[in-house]
């Protein structure tokens, strides 16, 4: 074939895909209407996950599955908003780690909803300002975000998904030539994830703190003599040139976020349970609580304490299990820690990430 005939059957083959995009967009809207009648929530993390591992069974390549994800993300998120527009709130402002766990697991075609705080993302969701809220809770290099947790234990939200966002330092600035820069605006964390690159590349240069990584992208577009370390979407909504990519210490960082709501996923065979809970402040009561998981063959896969901030020396312990609460293993556990506790509270069951 000639490169002619190539580019006429991919404009065919264009045409196709547009004609059964739009085909499952109705579909959806149908959708959307039956679970009006219902009350059905319209964001389902298991069907999701579902979806996903059959395309990527189907999958026979040259598309790696990654690519796979992402084009479907966005067919998922344009198909769903036909259905209802979500709002998601998420740590602001735009730009930031946050705003890009969002894109991730809701795609561009769901409205966002930037807060000034951990605490306001559950008020939004709390108060129907949101649909859903999205709150960082680990991070693989600094650890848990003490925020997040503590803000658990005064509401009823439920964590419906979970998220890992790569955590990827990428230097802005007005030139390519490092040494004409004289001061960087920075957030504190990201100043401490690229220390070694900035101390080979920019070791003599002003450093700046910002709010955010996104007001530092926006203090160095007015500074023609300074960079900035920032995301990709906050050197596009700043106009501001990626002169250095991936600057950060450690490649393999990243954070996982939780997906605020109120819904309660059902099994897909790979789920993960939040649990929090309290046991009497005596010599092996957490031990003889945790037994319940060796016992039933439970795996834990993250534990961490809380102080109650009502009594002085008292603890709230949250941990991450894998399997759904409606599994007879976790089930059976949970049970045998209700025993053991002062109380149990189970904060979700949902479709654990990759």
């Amino acid at each position: 074939m000639s490169l002619p005939e190539w580019r006429k059957e991919i404009d065919d083959i264009d045409a196709q895909v547009v004609r059964i995009l739009n085909r499952r967009a109705e579909l959806a809207q149908q959708i959307g209407h039956a679970k009006s009648h219902t009350r059905s929530h319209y964001f389902t993390p298991e069907r999701e996950h579902k979806v996903f591992e059959k395309l990527f069974a189907s999958n026979a390549g040259p598309l790696e599955n990654t690519a796979i994800r992402a084009i479907y993300r966005e067919v998922i998120s344009a198909c769903r908003a036909l259905e209802k527009p979500l709002t998601v709130a998420f740590l602001g402002p735009e730009g930031t780690f946050s705003h890009l766990a969002t894109i991730a697991r809701f795609g561009t075609s769901s409205h966002v909803a930037p807060t000034e705080s951990i605490s306001d993302v559950f008020l939004q969701v709390e108060r129907n300002a949101a649909d859903y809220g999205i709150v960082p809770v680990e991070n693989s290099w600094a650890g848990v975000i003490p925020e997040t947790l503590d803000t658990f234990m005064n509401s009823n939200l439920r964590i419906v998904s979970e998220i890992y966002q790569p955590i990827t330092h990428n230097l802005l600035a007005h030139t390519d030539n490092l040494e004409s820069i004289k001061r960087l605006y920075t957030h504190f964390q990201p100043l401490a994830q690229c220390k070694k690159w900035l101390t080979n590349h920019l070791p003599n240069v002003e450093k700046i703190e910002t709010s955010s990584t996104t007001k530092a992208a926006e203090k160095s577009s007015e500074d023609p003599e300074s960079a900035a370390i920032a995301t990709p979407i906050a050197a596009e909504r700043y106009n501001m040139p990626i002169v250095c990519e991936h600057i950060e210490d450690n490649p393999t960082n990243r954070t996982r976020f939780l997906v605020l709501g109120y819904n309660e996923p059902e099994p897909t065979g790979k789920d993960k349970t939040s649990i929090m809970f309290s046991v009497h402040n005596r010599a092996g009561e957490l031990v003889h609580a945790l037994n319940a998981f060796e016992k039933y063959d439970v795996n834990l896969s993250m534990i961490e304490s809380r102080p109650t901030k009502t009594e002085a020396w008292s603890y709230v312990f949250y941990i991450d299990v894998q399997g759904h609460a409606k599994d007879v293993a976790v089930t059976k556990a949970v049970n045998q820690l209700k025993e053991q506790s002062l109380f149990v509270r189970i904060l979700g069951s949902y479709p654990e990430a990759q």
